[in-house]
């Protein structure tokens, strides 16, 4: 078992051979300086799902679930983490987001199957600036589906949020999707 002091001496190797840009020379955290960069469009889109029983995605889909309506409030949620996302995140830029869109994908229910179904959720921020927008549209999918959560857990104590990710990214030096 490798040792705390080795654990971070080997951290701190790897940080200089790579150089995180979230951390200074000295390995504390700092916020990455963007001011050379030049504006561009940029957009990312990522996904994730919430497991549950399909009696729950009916109640969702019929708005019989006792908090209300929750896919608008997912939606609304979502976004409003988006905007957001620079208090959040410690290192995370404060955006002026200038479009973000959350999108829910309901699966066909069967009508007797008891396996959970997978609610997929899909969000799409839009930028024009020197940094990249994948943690806002990572927060809109994570809030989103916790909302959903949140909602719904008192009718269905099964519910999973799983697979919250980077689909693509669109600007700044790279415009391909991300390795998997």
């Amino acid at each position: 078992m490798i040792g705390v002091r080795s654990f971070f001496f080997c951290m701190m190797l790897r940080m200089q051979e790579g150089k995180l840009s979230h951390l200074d020379d000295q390995g504390r955290a700092r916020m990455v300086d963007v001011g050379h960069k030049t504006a561009t469009l940029r957009e990312a889109i990522a996904e994730g799902y919430v497991l549950m029983q399909p009696a729950t995605l009916r109640a969702i889909a019929e708005e019989a679930v006792p908090k209300g309506e929750v896919l608008n409030t997912a939606r609304i949620a979502g976004i409003l983490a988006a905007k957001r996302c620079g208090e959040l995140i410690p290192l995370c830029h404060p955006l002026p987001i200038e479009s973000v869109e959350v999108h829910f994908e309901v699966p066909e229910l069967e009508p007797d199957g008891n396996d959970p179904v997978r609610l997929h959720v899909r969000a799409i921020a839009r930028i024009t600036g020197k940094t990249g927008v994948e943690m806002e549209a990572l927060t809109a999918v994570a809030v989103s589906a916790l909302t959903i959560y949140d909602m719904c857990k008192a009718i269905d104590k099964t519910m999973v949020i799983d697979g919250v990710r980077v689909v693509s990214k669109i600007g700044g030096k790279s415009s391909a999707p991300p390795a998997r």
